[in-house]
């Protein structure tokens, strides 16, 4: 049985915070890849980031998907039910 995120009804239609990882920068750090929260539009890094500011997010607040803010990704994972969601 595949799992299915039930959580897409807290998508918003959201700009990005910022064009790079917010702690990251507060931090002087360097992050991997970048994330974009889709309930607030808050960039993060990812989890190979030192800082894990995408996944620190989600702690704080509970906003439960983020998509890949890569170029020519379009991506998108949800921590509370651990699935892409589609």
């Amino acid at each position: 049985m595949s799992k299915t995120c039930t959580h897409q009804d807290q998508i918003r239609k959201v700009k990005p915070s910022a064009k790079r990882c917010e702690g990251c920068l507060k931090a002087g750090d360097r992050w991997v890849q970048l994330r974009m929260c889709l309930t607030c539009g808050h960039v993060g890094c990812c989890d190979s980031s030192k800082g894990r500011h995408a996944t620190r997010h989600f702690e704080a607040t509970g906003h439960p998907i983020m998509q890949s803010a890569e170029p020519g990704q379009s991506w998108r994972w949800c921590y509370v039910d651990q699935v892409y969601v589609e």
